[in-house]
């Protein structure tokens, strides 16, 4: 076969004796429809350099992408000038014969031409399909297959209508399975397959057309195809020795037939979209043995054949979806080694880096958070769907996830992510959230994670990504960086970033993301509560932390106080209760509907949250104003009660849940120092208080507390209130 053969047409006013040389420069001056069609013959030529081409469709993709905007100004138009012809030229660099640097240009070349040119451009494309396929040539083949796998991922809805042609997919098997084959052809209309597959509106169809025979390349059973050789009518001499490389697919071929394979089979989709409703058959067996092939090509180094890691990476991207890949791929340590040293070397914003990111998302992906009437529901719907088939697979469960998680982290990913992360595309850096914080789930991996820089990648990527367009993925971001701040010291974390940096990030998960959902998620809140406490509780001199968290999340800590759920208003109290030692957070607890709260959940059922209310008292009450709020409100009229139940704690009649010895021991503690603030206020103030603590039966509570209580600070603060209160003093 010879190479492609393109005919020179120059539409515009060069005279014969002003032939283009190739090394002559374009001008920049003239009218722009010149300059185009001098352009287009220049690619035309024919010996001329690969720098020259590229720089010729450079210059041409200028002129497409300026086409809009002047237009709009009144200028001439270039599109029209652009015939069949030139696209058969433009398309004809699109080859994967053509040098990577000229396929490289001329797709940005085509995507500018099809934003410049609207339907009058689709139509032109859609003739050069209709006109490469009629002509029926293995030229003519392969420069359209190369064409389509350029378009798809720029106009899939237009290369899918032309995909869709009655008879087109049926056409390809009979083309693939020659008994005489080409590589370039076979090679060409893989690629396209693999364009096509991408998403739902052609994924049926070559899973309905074409599987049968992409089984067939991908098992290559040498012998069968000798028999049939044999049997078919042909003046060709075969010898059955040595003649298997000619009959047999090459190894590049196999390579992309599984791909496309592993596309069509791996990924969930019914082949019922609009092409009857056959079945599909059983893939897993295939995939398994697929996956086993693409992993070996990962660890074996093929650096003449770097198509080989692209083609395994994509592969095995799919196929992880599936729990029992997931499984395989993670404790197969070498392959896992491997992968992190390709996402190393592999180039920023590449399809190869993609790929391997997502094997790795896969890999440690929990199922979400269900509530309980979520999982309620989901298993009646279960009983329901033929005796419980649609049960979760055992091999997602957050066990074996976990298990997962570790292997992949043990692996070396962290270090890679954080390089990963400075020059990364929206998509991937989504990839990267989504990865550390399925790693931050494992409270074991939150100190390391923090060391080798989670904690930095994360909050820079709160910080880069848009909140109106990726609101998911800085919740998700958040949400890791609240999980590992909850286990590490935020001292040791902070070194060269001010702790402060990540209050703004943990304050948007205090509330809902969807204040208006039935069901809410209220993990975020709760961990997002855990990881500020934590921070407020390691505060420098000036206060800047809790003085931060007060002006950013008062009122959305104060709103959870009130929360329905038992662990996030505790953990409400507790964060509260780290902010009252900030005079800040004081002055905003001035208003009598703050103290009216506190005072509530002194009496609450958890005792973690009575421990929490009463150590944000024990802070309160040493000023006189928050005192005078206590004793002369008449909205509280049992906060006292509350108090003195703190003095309480233990006693058997108490109401609420038990709190173990040493927690009612803090509890204790924490009202008998209410109690000593209360009695310790002077004038008025201090007779009112011994009055009232009197009257509400203090002499008896500070009894019991004494009784009960083993230790002497306690002991000591309780005889001294004795004393204010039965001496008069």
């Amino acid at each position: 076969m010879g190479g492609i053969k393109i005919p020179v047409v120059i539409k515009s006013e060069i005279t014969a004796d002003e032939s283009v040389n190739p090394t002559t420069p374009v001008p920049e001056t003239g009218s722009r429809q010149d300059r185009t069609m001098l352009l287009f013959a220049r690619v035309m030529e024919g010996g001329k350099e690969d720098e020259e081409t590229t720089a010729d469709l450079a210059k041409l993709t200028k002129l497409l992408v300026e086409e809009p905007e002047l237009t709009k100004q009144g200028k001439e138009p270039i599109v029209p000038v652009i015939d069949a012809d030139c696209l058969d030229t433009l398309f004809g660099c699109l080859d994967m014969r053509q040098p990577e640097a000229v396929r490289t240009q001329a797709t940005l070349c085509t995507a500018a031409y099809l934003n410049a040119s609207g339907l009058e451009g689709k139509r032109k494309v859609t003739d050069f399909f209709h006109a490469k396929m009629q002509r029926a040539t293995y030229d003519d083949y392969i420069v359209a297959f190369c064409a389509a796998t350029a378009i798809f991922p720029l106009e899939y809805d237009l290369m899918a209508e032309l995909f869709h042609i009655e008879g087109f997919l049926p056409s390809l098997g009979s083309l693939m399975t020659r008994k005489w084959k080409s590589k370039k052809i076979e090679m060409a209309c893989l690629k396209m397959l693999n364009a096509a597959a991408m998403k739902i509106k052609c994924h049926a169809a070559i899973y309905k057309y074409c599987n049968e025979w992409l089984d067939d390349i991908i098992s290559d059973d040498i012998e069968a195809r000798l028999d049939t050789v044999w049997h078919l009518d042909t003046d060709l001499e075969v010898e059955k020795e040595g003649a298997d490389e000619l009959r047999r697919h090459c190894k590049q071929v196999r390579n992309l037939a599984g791909v496309v394979y592993m596309k069509i089979s791996a990924v969930p989709v019914s082949a019922s979209q609009g092409l009857g409703t056959e079945p599909r058959k059983p893939a897993t067996d295939k995939i398994e043995i697929l996956c086993n092939r693409f992993a070996k090509m990962i660890v074996e180094d093929n650096p003449e054949n770097p198509e080989y890691v692209q083609y395994a990476v994509e592969a095995l991207a799919y196929a992880s979806l599936r729990p029992n890949i997931q499984e395989r791929l993670s404790r197969n340590t070498e392959t896992l080694k491997r992968l992190v040293t390709v996402l190393d070397s592999a180039a920023p914003k590449s399809p190869l880096t993609y790929g391997v990111l997502s094997i790795f998302t896969h890999l440690t992906r929990y199922r979400p958070h269900e509530s309980e009437e979520q999982k309620r529901l989901r298993q009646l719907k279960a009983y329901a769907n033929a005796a419980g088939k649609s049960q979760p697979n055992p091999l997602s469960d957050d066990a074996r996830v976990t298990e997962r998680c570790k292997l992949v982290f043990a692996a070396g990913v962290v270090p890679v992510l954080v390089k990963h992360c400075k020059s990364a595309s929206l998509a991937s850096l989504s990839l990267i959230i989504s990865i550390l914080f399925s790693l931050s789930a494992t409270p074991t991996l939150r100190g390391s994670l923090a060391q080798q820089g989670g904690v930095r990648v994360l909050l820079a990527a709160w910080n880069a990504l848009p909140a109106e367009t990726e609101d998911t993925a800085r919740r998700t971001a958040a949400h890791g960086l609240a999980r590992i701040l909850i286990s590490t010291n935020p001292a040791l974390v902070f070194r060269q970033t001010p702790q402060t940096a990540a209050i703004r990030p943990l304050a948007t998960l205090i509330a809902p993301a969807d204040p208006t959902a039935e069901t809410r998620d209220l993990l975020p809140t709760f961990e997002s509560l855990l990881a500020l406490t934590n921070l407020a509780s390691t505060d420098d001199d000036a206060d800047t932390t809790r003085r931060v968290i007060v002006r950013t999340a008062w009122d959305d800590i104060e709103e959870q106080l009130f929360s329905t759920n038992t662990r996030v208003s505790t953990a409400a109290a507790e964060l509260l209760c780290n902010l009252v030692q900030s005079p800040a957070a004081q002055a905003q607890a001035q208003a009598t509907n703050r103290t009216k709260v506190i005072l509530a959940l002194a009496d609450a059922d958890s005792p973690k949250t009575r421990s929490a209310a009463g150590g944000a008292l024990a802070s309160l009450t040493a000023h006189a104003s928050i005192a005078r709020t206590i004793l002369t409100t008449a909205a509280q009229p049992r906060g006292l009660d509350h108090i003195l139940g703190l003095c309480r704690e233990g006693q058997e009649e108490g109401g609420g849940e038990s709190a173990g010895p040493a927690e009612a021991e803090g509890i204790r503690h924490r009202g008998a120092v209410v109690v000593a603030n209360l009695l310790s206020q002077e004038g008025e103030l201090g007779l009112l208080a011994r009055e009232k603590l009197a009257r509400a039966g203090a002499v008896e509570a500070l009894t019991v507390c004494a009784k009960k209580s083993r230790t002497p600070e306690v002991v000591q603060s309780v005889v001294r209130c004795l004393e204010v209160l039965l001496g008069g003093e």
